[in-house]
């Protein structure tokens, strides 16, 4: 357990570090858009796949860990694949992605046991969701926040007043300059589906233009 702990460490930093340099995370819901991810992989801190079953992740993510790309696995969206202990249990020690994405306190919890770096998701609504984060964060603390959708940028100030923790948020983002507002109003990086947004110029120098 120590010895995954302190591998779990050194992956968590390797990536909250990486958010310095390349502030947007490829959100992989298609398998074809694999190799987009790698071609572009100087450009992106990492990589949340949303895409597979338990049959085929541990390929991609193996793919992902030998182009030197954090992987992180967006539970909910992965098939056949246990969110209780005995599932993180399992995931930590043969698939080893660097982490994991949910929207459930208690996976959150356990997965950082398991020495996985935890990123836990939230939808905001309405006033409500603010006061879930919060509800939440007393529960347990994941090691990032993700706030869904992104089109409120005024609303990261916000959480930003909750909790230190590095903010990513992502969702109904179609053009550059929409997600560049949401690195102004203090995201840590932005999170996108979209290839195209992938390849802007500010997944790389935004971070050098914004202080």
């Amino acid at each position: 357990m120590v010895a995954r702990e302190l591998a779990g460490s050194r992956l968590r930093k390797t990536f909250l570090d990486g958010l310095a340099d390349s502030r947007m995370i490829a959100s992989v819901k298609d398998p074809r858009h694999i190799e987009t991810a790698l071609s572009l992989r100087g450009r992106l801190s990492g990589v949340f796949l949303l895409t597979g079953h338990i049959g085929v992740v541990k390929g991609y993510v193996d793919v992902f860990k030998k182009h030197e790309l954090p992987v992180f696995l967006h539970l909910e969206k992965i098939g056949g694949l246990s969110t209780d202990s005995y599932g993180l249990d399992y995931l930590a020690k043969a698939v080893k992605p660097t982490g994991i994405i949910s929207t459930k306190t208690n996976v959150v919890k356990t997965a950082k046991k398991m020495g996985l770096t935890a990123i836990q998701r939230f939808f905001l609504v309405d006033s409500e969701g603010l006061d879930n984060i919060a509800k939440s964060l007393r529960q347990i603390e994941p090691d990032v926040i993700e706030i869904m959708p992104a089109r409120m940028p005024e609303v990261i100030g916000k959480v930003k007043a909750l909790s230190n923790l590095p903010i990513i948020t992502g969702g109904l983002l179609y053009e550059q300059s929409q997600a560049e507002e949401c690195l102004r109003c203090g995201a840590a990086a932005i999170s996108s589906s979209s290839p195209e947004l992938w390849k802007g110029t500010y997944s790389h120098n935004l971070s050098k233009r914004i202080t």
